[in-house]
């Protein structure tokens, strides 16, 4: 099969575009024919090396942890799949090595769940990992309530937008952290956009008086200052970015695949209620190119990889 691989950490430079064995089918996964894959962060991130720690490489490693895509072989011990079955998943593995920017991936079933049928591949992919980031920090992690103030930074990336979308699904007040360009595009998932930068506190305490009841961190650094300065008596943070905010006395987050989670998702996809946008497409001999853009870290919504399967 053709994919995206790396026999070493660095930058974009190490990925190379070629042949690769077909995955195997364990009992209780299912082939995938991969229509689109998503970058995330935490894929160059762990391109280059951050993530040894706690993640071991087994070489040439497959990126990527986003898909949509067909089943097309079940494994034996498999029922909950058919061939055919349009899916997405968070096929996060604890190594790194068979990932899903390919034509094809071996997924767990605990990884998948049923594609939203009126969504796009391409949108769909987007969804497991951002999705399942957002819902549990804001519900397993957070714990928001109806009524109260959110407070989500980066609010027009992949994570933020799910979470502004999640959060007022929730019935929360949401604000959100983004440059003017993407202020109007907050508004539209429901937030209250502030721009970021210098004074973000001040400009916070006029918004929100009495404090915010909820922060969910997705930058760190001054941002995960700032969020625990203006938090409201009994207030919670979380971050997905940065370790100190154990320091504020608040709590790390780092998403699980969750095939119940993830199914919640797709079901308040299909009815509208969230919605993934993609900011642009690359083809799979364009990986590299497409992690460039995202490492930018300017992206509104999700960078997605499309496998062309008609030529």
């Amino acid at each position: 099969m053709k994919a995206i691989s790396y026999s070493r950490y660095g930058s974009a430079d190490v990925l190379e575009y070629g042949e690769r064995p077909d995955p195997k089918v364990g009992p209780d996964s299912v082939l995938v024919k991969v229509r689109a894959a998503a970058v995330n962060p935490v894929d160059w991130k762990a391109r280059e090396g951050h993530l040894q720690a706690s993640l071991e490489p087994v070489f040439p490693v497959v990126p990527g942890w986003d898909v949509s895509g067909v089943v097309v072989q079940p494994g034996a011990a498999v029922d909950e799949f058919e061939v055919g079955d349009e899916v997405i998943g968070y096929v996060r593995e604890d190594f790194l090595s068979r990932g899903t920017f390919a034509e094809y991936v071996a997924a767990p079933v605990r990884t998948l769940a049923r594609k939203p049928l009126s969504v796009g591949f391409e949108e769909a992919a987007g969804l497991p990992l951002c999705g399942l980031t957002a819902q549990q920090v804001l519900h397993k992690v957070l714990k928001v309530r109806e009524g109260e103030t959110v407070l989500v930074h980066a609010a027009a990336g992949g994570v933020g937008s799910l979470a502004v979308q999640l959060a007022r699904h929730a019935g929360c007040r949401v604000i959100g952290t983004a440059g003017p360009h993407n202020h109007e595009y907050v508004r539209r998932l429901g937030g209250e956009p502030v721009e970021y930068g210098d004074g973000l506190a001040d400009r916070l305490r006029a918004m929100a008086p009495d404090g915010i009841d909820a922060a969910f961190d997705t930058v760190g650094g001054e941002a995960l200052r700032v969020s625990a300065a203006t938090l409201a008596p009994g207030g919670r943070l979380a971050s997905i970015a940065d370790a100190e905010v154990f320091s504020y006395g608040g709590r790390y987050a780092f998403v699980r695949p969750d095939a119940e989670d993830l199914a919640h998702l797709a079901g308040l996809a299909e009815q509208g209620i969230v919605s993934v946008h993609v900011d642009r497409t690359f083809p799979l001999e364009q990986a590299a190119d497409a992690y460039r853009l995202n490492e930018q870290g300017r992206t509104r919504g999700k960078v997605v990889v499309t496998v062309d399967w008609d030529t």
